[in-house]
């Protein structure tokens, strides 16, 4: 093995520990508060997006997103599960600030004392909603049944689909969640109008997107076949061509839909249709492109990254800086522009959850590449590591050079979504 070799996989272990770390960091035990939270009084440890001050609730997305990785424990699964599903809305409702919450809708995140928020930014029951969308944000439902296939058929927990839940039976409350968000019935795309807007991916809550929804249709798509598998898991294949014809229509429609002349992604078809490279490395990702449409955003990706437009330290950015919408601001239209301004936050800072969907990517055409932007990655966790003491925070949440701008220390997904796209490439 030469000594790139040999660092490389010394990277890659220090990334395993380091994620070890994190998420112990992150884990809320029995009657433990945080940050001046609440109790966890739901009866079993929760994972919230984070170690130190960050995030105090249990976020459905994070958590899900975080499983591949293979670092959370099927108690923990099985907990967050459960109470996912016990929060899942039993009747339609209206909020104070006007926005709605249908029958069957998701959290976006629970509290540690078992309160469901099905909207991004607050942890009050009464002021959920507006400006953060009409309707529950979307990506939750399907991470829902993520969740539930990970317990069923990577743990090979099948008895969790059809045990009751207050009632009535897991996976009739996965159909039930799946069928929530807005669809296209012609290409199977999930869609919204702005008078009915729900977020279309929880890292993008901030954003205001219309038309199709590019990362959330990815993600219906990984949904309708986990529910392929789960049905025919409890002998119910008859009803799983249902799913299977519906992931065949996003996938038929969905590069067409979204692709620009040179080869990535568009995050929408309506406001803030911007070039999306988080969605573009994740459809690759997810594999729901045919191997040239795959190819061709790989080279894209490789194209962005040879122009220094969308990575800074192994850190990615929404949109490439050539595709930002103005000089005041990144995407078309943010809830409040005010609260986050150019290139902060989601709107222009430089993240590491999809560092390793970029690396995937990438690797599919050069893997060489794909290894020299995980380095990046692996050096600013060093150089920031997070265990050296307070005045160190890696992995953030996300960064930006203007202002030395740092934004939530010891961040969960920051760290176990490029391990898991790393092992997926067989780097550890």
């Amino acid at each position: 093995m030469s000594n790139y070799d040999q660092n490389f996989s010394a990277s890659m272990q220090f990334l395993k520990q380091l994620t070890k770390d994190v998420l112990e960091s992150s884990r809320v035990y029995p009657d433990q508060s945080v940050v001046g939270s609440a109790k966890n009084t739901t009866g079993d440890t929760l994972i919230r997006p984070g170690g130190r001050e960050c995030y105090p609730c249990f976020w459905v997305r994070d958590f899900a997103q975080s499983l591949e990785c293979g670092l959370i424990r099927y108690k923990e699964l099985e907990h967050a599960l459960i109470l996912t599903a016990e929060t899942q809305a039993t009747e339609d409702w209206k909020t104070p600030s006007g926005s709605f919450v249908p029958k069957g809708s998701i959290a976006d995140h629970i509290g540690f004392d078992g309160v469901p928020i099905y909207f991004p930014g607050g942890a009050s029951y009464q002021e959920q909603g507006q400006p953060f969308g009409y309707f529950p944000s979307f990506d939750n439902h399907y991470f829902f049944i993520e969740m539930a296939w990970y317990a069923a058929k990577v743990f090979k927990k099948q008895h969790v689909l059809e045990d009751p839940i207050k009632g009535i039976s897991l996976l009739s409350r996965l159909k039930k969640a799946f069928s929530i968000p807005p669809t296209d019935p012609e290409t199977g795309l999930v869609y919204c109008e702005l008078n009915k807007r729900g977020v279309n991916f929880g890292f993008t809550d901030i954003v205001v997107h219309s038309g199709d929804l590019l990362f959330c249709s990815i993600l219906r798509y990984r949904a309708a076949l986990k529910l392929v598998d789960l049905l025919e898991v409890v002998g119910e294949s008859n009803q799983s061509n249902h799913y299977r014809e519906i992931a065949f229509k996003i996938a038929n429609n969905i590069f067409d839909r979204f692709c620009d002349k040179d080869g990535l992604l568009h995050a929408s078809t309506g406001k803030s249709n911007q070039l999306d490279i988080w969605g573009s490395a994740f459809a690759v990702y997810a594999g729901i492109l045919n191997p040239s449409q795959s190819r061709k955003i790989s080279h894209a990706l490789i194209k962005a990254l040879d122009a220094n437009t969308i990575a800074w330290k192994g850190n990615i950015r929404h949109v490439p800086t050539d595709n930002d919408f103005s000089n005041e601001t990144v995407w078309e239209e943010t809830v409040d522009i005010g609260s986050f301004p150019k290139n902060t936050y989601q709107n222009g800072a430089y993240w590491n959850t999809p560092t390793g969907w970029i690396c995937y990517a990438i690797s599919q055409v050069n893997p060489d590449v794909g290894k020299n932007l995980a380095t990046e990655y692996i050096q600013q966790l060093k150089s920031d590591d997070f265990r050296q003491g307070d005045e160190f925070g890696a992995p953030f949440e996300c960064i930006h050079p203007d202002g030395n701008h740092r934004q939530n220390p010891v961040y969960l997904t920051s760290v176990t979504c490029p391990l898991a796209a790393f092992q997926r490439l067989n780097w550890i």
